[in-house]
């Protein structure tokens, strides 16, 4: 009698018939698909964490600019102070002190300083004498009569106020015009009908 091997042996006890291949493919096919199902929800959970993390790095990313800008917006505040000083003293200078080297000098160190704030994104706020008053931007102190200007408008700038880039860190300190605008238009002195006293209302013809 033939001796039969190891291996003839093994095939032998491999079970090929068609109904336990369908089942072994079945298996596998499942398997595949728990595999897949299994990959995308690890894949789908990477993806969350790296949205995340890029959304963390977007959010200290903004909080230290923020934290920067408001130590920004501290320093400038605190020059904007001096900058109060240099507008006093010049205004305030003597008329026989014009020309004079010193007080020239005072004034050169006023315009670098101005350019220093404009190169931060610092600009003064518009408030010269027949601006519209802007609550945004102005802060009433007074309010004066005035025949020249509109109810509303400014008669005067008490301080200067700032803007940096497009948010306003210090409103401007002004006086209000109030009273009846067309006060300017009344007649002043003699002429057809006119009695030459501004108090007085004109003569009929």
């Amino acid at each position: 009698m033939t001796r039969r091997t190891r291996a003839e042996e093994r095939a032998d006890e491999i079970d090929i018939s068609p109904t336990r291949l369908l089942a072994d493919i079945e298996r596998l096919n499942t398997e595949l698909a728990t595999a897949r199902t299994q990959g995308e929800e690890y894949l789908g959970a990477l993806q969350r964490e790296r949205a995340e993390f890029v959304n963390f790095r977007r959010r200290t990313a903004d909080e230290r600019e923020a934290s920067l800008g408001l130590a920004a917006e501290g320093l400038i505040s605190k020059v904007l102070t001096l900058a109060d000083d240099f507008d006093r003293a010049i205004e305030a200078r003597p008329a026989e002190f014009d020309g004079n080297a010193w007080v020239e000098g005072i004034a050169a160190i006023d315009r670098k300083l101005r350019l220093l704030l404009e190169s931060e994104g610092v600009r003064p706020i518009e408030a010269q004498p027949g601006t519209r008053f802007d609550p945004r931007e102005h802060e009433a102190v007074a309010n004066v009569p005035s025949g020249e200007h509109r109810d509303g408008d400014i008669v005067h700038e008490i301080r200067r106020g700032y803007r940096l880039r497009d948010r306003v860190i210090r409103p401007a300190l002004v006086a209000v015009a109030e009273g009846d605008p067309g006060a300017a238009s009344q007649p002043t002195s003699d002429g057809p009908g006119g009695s030459g006293d501004p108090s007085q209302p004109p003569r009929p013809n």
